[in-house]
């Protein structure tokens, strides 16, 4: 069996930052809202629903797997990139290509300078020899 490196688009229980099984902690990471948000919305919908959708929290409690401690070593630009990766992977991968592209015609841009030449630079130093 070969070793499968945890993925940042699958959605995990964050017992770290959870008070409880780590659902609301989770759902707010995987989604890229406040928890806090999360929490009161939780809360909100059990009343609502006379209590029902307790089991479905308990069982999503028992399903989704523990987060990976890999993935706590990322600062607030990777977190915001994955997330936006969760909400519109194509939006995403539109905004890479977009940012790339820009990144190779910036370095055409800099390479024609280099090898462009310089036929003032060129004089000048032919003067000064």
């Amino acid at each position: 069996m070969s070793y499968q490196p945890p993925s940042r688009t699958r959605f995990y229980r964050d017992k770290r930052n959870g008070k409880f099984m780590g659902i609301c902690a989770g759902i707010a990471d995987y989604a890229g809202f406040d928890v806090t948000l999360v929490r009161i919305t939780m809360i909100a919908a059990i009343f609502l629903s006379s209590g029902s959708i307790l089991p479905v929290y308990f069982i999503a409690g028992m399903v989704a797997p523990d987060r990976p401690r890999e993935l706590d070593a990322t600062n607030a630009d990777e977190k915001e990139f994955w997330q936006s990766v969760r909400r519109s992977p194509a939006r995403t991968a539109r905004d890479i290509r977009l940012r790339l592209k820009d990144i190779d015609r910036r370095l055409g841009d800099v390479e024609s300078y280099v090898t462009t030449e310089n036929r003032t630079l060129a004089r000048e130093i032919e003067q000064l020899r």
